[in-house]
């Protein structure tokens, strides 16, 4: 058999694997590629957008006018290091909290107000960033209160 021959062979066997592959009645959105489920310890489920990126976590919740209470943030640090966080130019009070690498909450800044009111970067006041940690995980201000969410929590994701 010649390698045309092979290549025919190979492209319609891929087809009949995939043809017989049972689809499912959920359809996957763009979004759903850069989100996971965070588990909070009490049960509840946030859906979070997850960066990896400098670009993404130097953007992170910037210029967003809302946040709903089922929905945050992870910022995914390569390693763990000391990371402040700052609000320029975020429009929502935000709850930070920042885990370890094994998901355990090592600090908290609840209710960190906004910084756009003209004021530039190095004017914002920075928080956290204490303490080691590999995860920062953002949420609308008062989730940290209304879950009863503390140090040494652990968190599943």
């Amino acid at each position: 058999m010649t390698i045309f021959g092979l290549r025919k062979l190979a492209g319609v066997s891929l087809f009949l694997i995939l043809a017989s592959c049972e689809s499912t009645t959920s359809t996957a959105t763009l979004d759903d590629l850069y989100t996971r489920v965070v588990t909070l310890p009490n049960g509840k489920k946030i859906t979070v957008e997850t960066m990896t990126r400098q670009a993404e976590m130097a953007r992170g919740m910037m210029f967003r006018d809302s946040l709903s209470k089922d929905r945050g943030m992870l910022f995914i640090h390569a390693n763990a290091a000391t990371v402040p966080y700052f609000m320029y130019q975020v429009r929502i009070p935000l709850d930070i909290l920042w885990l370890d690498r094994n998901k355990i909450i090592v600090e908290i800044a609840p209710d960190t107000p906004p910084c756009n009111d003209g004021r530039q970067a190095s004017q914002c006041p920075k928080y956290g960033g204490h303490t080691m940690s590999q995860f920062v995980l953002e949420l609308g201000a008062g989730e940290v209160k209304k879950n009863g969410l503390k140090l040494g929590d652990r968190l599943d994701y």
